[in-house]
């Protein structure tokens, strides 16, 4: 039987392989915009753990989490450094860490803090920051990087580099030439956005600026000029914050919203990403809507085939029929290849989606900071495989049903 299927498919070889590009195209398209949704979702949870609290100047929760924690957009204002120190130094929070933004090098974004982002940063399930190679930054001109800076320009420790005005794309026309900077350190992968990002310290963020004024050089500082210039920070972009008790977020949190001296924000991570999600859901529904609807047309492309090609077929059922095949035979083989096309079409899907994911990684990577990877099927993708699998069987019922009601003498009788 499965012989016989195999000959009577490669002699229509033709519409087999357009019902399989169908079915595959369609599948195809439904893994990948959950593949993506899923996979964006965790890459975006997977940035910061262990963090309670970030702040910045008064702007949307989103807006803040998205320039602080995923490096996307720019901040509205700047946070005075004495106001983040005496924050800093508020009932119940137990570590701080503050962060400068602003500038780049070579389209990637350069990080001004301090040792405590070493210490206290965590991402995933509360994993903590580890040197692939090197150590923390120790002097004024040194800088730490993260995996992709280093593995995508090919930067060593000890080799030298500039850093470039503005938060860019990657090209800049104003560069901080003459104060480079040493590579002293270069991070593990954490599939996060510090793995895209350049850490100095914030006296070396204000150092490459002395001699700035509203966002313009107005005469040149060297390095050997740069003990002449009081490099206390004046101001930061936004600060993590981790709290000793848990009880005590609320509290925290409104004496930061409340803060006399300048209007900031402090933002719960897990509340904003929540916002995004709730932000995005439609879309998510919209998506999955359109790439149901082309799995359906996929599968009722399949069953428009074999039910036009049944016409075709009358004789050749016949001739199996008078050769001894029962009416059984002829549905178990119809119904058969209407199975066995919805499981190739479903693995060929499958696999298109994976290596649209593996050809895109890259991109979205360096583009939006997703961290996109093949996967094994699982949850709605392996229910969804399925379904496919199934209904694909199922609509191979109704030509398999016509094919057993054809009498032979149908079959071989010549119709004018």
């Amino acid at each position: 039987m499965l012989n016989l299927m195999l000959q009577s498919m490669r002699n229509r070889l033709t519409s087999v392989c357009l019902t399989l590009t169908v079915i595959a195209l369609a599948v195809a398209l439904f893994i990948g915009v959950e593949l993506v949704r899923t996979q964006a979702k965790q890459s975006f949870a997977n940035t910061l753990s262990g963090t309670d609290l970030v702040v910045g100047a008064r702007s949307g929760n989103l807006n803040l989490l998205l320039y602080s924690v995923f490096r996307l957009g720019n901040a509205t204002n700047n946070i005075g450094y004495d106001t983040y120190q005496r924050l800093a130094q508020t009932r119940g929070i137990d570590w701080t860490i503050p962060l400068a933004l602003g500038d780049s090098h070579r389209g990637y974004r350069v990080i001004g803090t301090n040792l405590d982002y070493f210490r206290h940063y965590q991402f995933g399930q509360r994993q903590s920051l580890h040197f692939a190679q090197g150590d923390p930054f120790d002097d004024l001109f040194e800088v730490v990087l993260g995996a992709e800076v280093a593995r995508t320009l090919g930067y060593q420790l000890g080799d030298a580099l500039t850093l470039s005005h503005g938060a860019g794309g990657s090209t800049s026309f104003v560069h901080h030439d003459e104060m480079p900077f040493t590579v002293v350190g270069i991070l593990s992968p954490t599939g996060t956005p510090v793995d895209r990002s350049l850490h100095v310290s914030l006296e070396a963020i204000e150092a490459i600026h002395a001699g700035w004024q509203g966002g313009a050089r107005v005469h040149g500082v060297n390095a050997d000029e740069i003990n002449q210039y009081d490099l206390t920070p004046k101001t930061i972009t936004a600060f993590l914050v981790g709290l000793k008790s848990k009880f005590q977020l609320l509290n925290v949190q409104r004496a930061i919203n409340t803060e006399r001296s300048e209007p900031l924000s402090a933002v719960l991570p897990g509340m904003a990403l929540a916002e995004l999600w709730a932000l995005l859901g439609q879309a998510e529904k919209a998506l999955a809507i359109v790439s149901a609807f082309v799995v359906a047309v996929g599968l009722t492309g399949m069953l428009t085939t074999l039910l036009a090609s049944l016409g075709e077929r009358r004789r050749e059922m016949a001739i199996l029929r008078a050769m001894g095949a029962g009416p059984r035979h002829v549905f178990m083989l119809l119904w058969a290849e209407a199975a066995l096309l919805a499981l190739f079409g479903t693995l060929l899907g499958y696999l298109l989606a994976q290596g649209v994911i593996l050809a895109l990684a890259p991109l979205a990577l360096a583009q939006y900071g997703l961290v996109l990877t093949p996967s094994l099927p699982t949850g709605t993708v392996a229910w969804m495989m399925l379904g496919v699998q199934l209904t694909g069987s199922l609509a191979g019922v109704l030509p398999a049903w016509r094919a057993y009601r054809h009498t032979l003498a149908d079959g071989l009788t010549q119709r004018l």
